[in-house]
């Protein structure tokens, strides 16, 4: 047992790189992951870690022993957790990083239905329009969309990720009619910045019929957010290139309605990710299994789908 807590500390020390973010997460103090780590190696006969006062990288025998036991440890935890669920129902602190609009509106709607049917789940959910880390820090799973997909980290699509031109009619009416993608060159543009790396992206334009042509639309203005963009067209300031979970209420309500309909911007899937195990916690199979059961009876695809 006392071994096994050792390659606990190991492992948990690899993924993040610190003694003390691995002891924060495992309720230990630097200072005895540290120890297990040291006697580890004294069991082994061969240093795993270089260590200085700023860093804690693995030397080549510490890469090759983590490649060989990350995976089992993962995998006993995963039964252990699983056994020890509430009367064998998936039970625990359910870690999940989510769109912070795209959550509310789309995710947040479902908990009550979850939560009846596994009530020994604790929801942990994080709410960030970023990236997250997803084995290093330590989350169960993630709904987004454009995520590389890092390794020993899987994705279940939920949905196309298309993007539309949107605006008010009566921004529409004060402009020419806008008929091909090369009339939008003098209009107003409401762009959204990468929230990675706070730049607005060159984005292609592709038709139904699979033609292709740059997006030329003057920047007038740069938000962060659809939702933000969406409720700025809907005050006749200019066209708007907005996700479409974003912009189907609005279009909906008539409040907007879309520019060059015949043309839309694919930016790849929205997807469910969590890490990639032989025996997946029980909490985290139910959460994916839920989430994809829910977006298919709501039809969100098709809803989402700019084609």
């Amino acid at each position: 047992m006392e071994t096994f807590s050792s390659i606990e500390c190991f492992v948990r020390s690899a993924e993040v790189g610190s003694f003390a973010e691995a002891a924060r997460r495992l309720s230990l103090t630097p200072a005895a992951v540290g120890k297990s780590v040291a006697k580890l190696e004294a069991r082994l006969g061969v240093r795993l870690f270089q260590r200085s006062t700023r860093s804690l990288t693995l030397t080549e025998a510490g890469q090759l022993f983590l490649g060989e036991v990350s995976a089992s440890l993962h995998t006993i935890q995963n039964a252990v957790a699983n056994l020890a669920s509430a009367e064998g129902r998936p039970a625990g602190t359910l870690k999940v990083s989510m769109g912070t609009v795209f959550g509310r509106l789309y995710i947040v709607p479902l908990l009550g239905e979850f939560l009846r049917r596994f009530p020994a789940i604790n929801p942990d959910w994080h709410f960030d329009n970023r990236q997250v880390d997803l084995i290093g820090q330590g989350f169960d799973a993630a709904i987004g969309g454009g995520f590389e997909l890092p390794q020993g980290v899987v994705a279940r699509k939920l949905t196309p990720a298309h993007r539309v031109l949107v605006a008010s009619r009566d921004y529409l009416a004060q402009r020419e009619a806008i008929r091909e993608p090369d009339d939008l060159s003098d209009c107003d543009g409401i762009l959204i910045r990468s929230p990675q790396t706070g730049r607005v992206r060159s984005w292609q334009l592709t038709s139904r019929r699979q033609e292709h042509s740059p997006l030329n639309l003057k920047a007038r203005m740069t938000m962060s957010d659809s939702e933000a963009a969406c409720a700025t067209a809907v005050q006749g300031l200019g066209i708007a290139l907005v996700s479409m979970p974003f912009a189907v209420g609005y279009l909906n309500a008539g409040t907007l309605q879309r520019v060059l309909p015949d043309w839309y911007v694919d930016d790849g899937n929205i997807s469910i990710y969590y890490a990639e195990h032989k025996l997946l916690p029980g909490k985290t199979r139910a959460f994916v299994d839920f989430i994809i059961e829910q977006f298919a009876e709501q039809q969100l695809a098709q809803r989402f789908s700019a084609v």
